[in-house]
């Protein structure tokens, strides 16, 4: 018997000291691999994701295929021949969504996933003293607690067509690398995981229903590098388990500063063309199953690497969308695109003149982040119903993004700031939809400060500040503040100003049937007002000329 123990415990040791325990093999997953070569960093991700090289292939075959077949090639000369649709240059207003697993921690901004990870960061301390070291809790482990139980796609797209949007762009797939759709080239999809619903295709059908265009905005590219950070220390992002979810996690190569990337051309960050080839497939991918009227990408797109294979995808999807009777367009930020290729898309900015080569701005109802975290603060309807003027008065759309919580509903107070731009659309709204530019985008006092990010850098506007739309013979002029008399006065339409323009012969108040007296004078037109209405943001008056075309 004493013989029999002994063997068994020389037995246990030769165990013990042959292979590690499991607290060893996880603390091996989980080290830093920062300093493998790119090459290595991709080459798990790789074989985790060719499980689906099957339909990845296919759909290759199909950009390949459609690329070839239609009016557009995959170059730059062939795809400047693109036109803007006129139902997008008619629309003018739009909703972006930003809804996803960054949704649960509800805390920073959407690029939680990313800041996590960096070490010493805000986010990252918050993490680490809320839900344990990254060996231990990492992004991953927030998707079951990603339920939208309480998502109500109908309900959504009811209110964002009483706020008067004409198109809805939700976010398919952000820089996390959880797609919000029904991919048949990953595991990790909402359609699988969490919610296990096809949420952007559940509201592709009620957006449709509501007589809206629907939109697809891919983050997919910027996923390449997104979660770095746990390259550079323990974090389950270097365990090959999860490679599918959160490889390649490049570390990034760059010299611009975050968020931004104006610069690609300083950007050398490596991009491994299997995952170059992935992000096309996915983006053939909504175009087949979805038939979105817009691509929208962020700004990555343009860096080197990525560029022959943004252009594949765009000769695909122009041509696939004309097979389906639709006019397909991409927003793209910087220079991503060559001009005349797509529709420019200046992140949280404006513009200070007309553009002749129509434009957008995107920006969120909330200040803080475009994912909803707590306590964030929120853009009065007031504010968006200024920018919208002066954006379509030079050549424009918005594009106003919300963010929803994770069960899925959409903060109160996001609710009630776009009803008010609706009921402000519902009255007005014959001024900004179906207009175009006129010759000068507006007169004041008020500025804005043109590029990115500079949106709320505008101060307020005053009764001197008017924009202008045109329709047909009509002249708009919309003014930013109710004037503090009984009476308008629009410099620009001068009797001595512009002796080139044709005799006004009737000045409306939107919102009012009977016309309005006015006088045109050496320093301006007046118009003599009404008594003031309910409080609004800007009031339009439609100006009617002699003749049958615009001023």
């Amino acid at each position: 018997m004493m013989k029999l123990t002994r063997n068994l415990s020389l037995l246990l040791l030769l165990i013990a000291t042959a292979a590690p325990c499991s607290t060893e093999l996880q603390a091996q997953a989980t080290a830093t691999t920062a300093s493998e070569r790119p090459e290595a960093l991709a080459e798990d991700w790789i074989k985790a994701s060719s499980k689906y090289d099957g339909e990845r292939n296919r759909l290759l075959a199909d950009v390949e295929r459609e690329g070839h077949e239609g009016k557009f090639r995959p170059d730059w000369n062939s795809l400047s021949g693109f036109e803007v649709p006129e139902w997008y240059k008619d629309a003018k207003f739009g909703i972006f969504i930003h809804w996803g697993v960054y949704s649960v921690p509800a805390f920073g901004s959407e690029w939680y996933p990313r800041e996590m990870y960096r070490k010493g960061s805000e986010i990252n301390q918050h993490h680490v003293a809320t839900y344990g070291p990254l060996t231990e809790f990492g992004y991953k482990d927030f998707i079951p607690k990603f339920t939208a139980a309480k998502y109500d796609p109908q309900a959504w797209a009811e209110l964002f067509k009483n706020s008067g949007a004409k198109y809805v762009v939700p976010v398919f797939e952000h820089h996390d690398g959880f797609t919000m759709y029904a991919s048949g080239l990953s595991d990790w999809t909402a359609a699988k995981m969490g919610p296990k619903r096809d949420l952007v295709g559940d509201l592709a059908k009620a957006v449709r229903a509501e007589g809206l265009h629907l939109g697809a905005s891919s983050h997919r590219v910027e996923h390449d590098w997104f979660l770095d950070g746990g390259r550079e220390q323990p974090s389950d992002v270097n365990d090959p388990k999860y490679a599918m979810f959160y490889g390649p996690a490049q570390v990034a190569k760059k010299n611009v500063t975050e968020p931004g990337g104006a610069e690609l051309d300083d950007d050398w960050t490596y991009v491994n063309p299997k995952y170059a080839e992935d992000w096309l497939a996915r983006s053939a991918e909504i175009v087949e199953k979805y038939h979105p009227d817009i691509m929208y990408y962020d700004w990555w797109i343009g860096q080197a690497s990525v560029r022959p294979y943004l252009a594949k995808f765009a000769a695909f999807y122009y041509n696939e969308s004309a097979k389906h009777g639709q006019q397909g367009l991409i927003n793209f930020k910087f220079k991503a695109m060559e001009e005349h290729s797509g529709v420019l898309d200046i992140e949280r900015g404006q513009l200070a003149d007309i553009r002749p080569t129509y434009w957008q701005t995107d920006t969120s109802v909330s200040n803080k982040s475009w994912g909803y975290i707590e306590n964030d603060t929120f853009k009065t309807s007031g504010f968006i119903v200024h920018q919208l003027v002066d954006i379509v008065s030079k050549n424009g759309n918005l594009l106003m993004n919300i963010g929803p919580r994770s069960d899925g509903t959409i903060p109160n107070e996001v609710q009630q700031t776009l009803l008010g731009v609706g009921a402000w659309l519902k009255v007005n709204g014959d001024a900004i939809y179906g207009t175009r530019a006129w010759t000068t985008y507006g007169e004041g006092p008020t500025k804005v400060q043109p590029g990115s990010f500079h949106d709320t850098d505008t101060v307020n506007y005053t009764a001197e500040d008017f924009r202008f739309t045109t329709k047909g013979s009509d002249l708009f002029a919309i003014e930013l503040a109710w004037p503090s008399g009984n009476e308008a006065v629009v410099k620009t339409l001068s009797a001595a100003g512009r002796p080139e323009m044709r005799k006004i012969e009737a000045v409306h108040l939107l919102g009012s049937d009977a016309a309005l007296p006015f006088k045109q004078e050496t320093d301006g037109l007046h118009i003599q007002l009404p008594s003031k209405p309910t409080e609004a943001p800007a009031c339009a008056f439609r100006i009617s000329f002699g003749g049958a075309t615009r001023p």
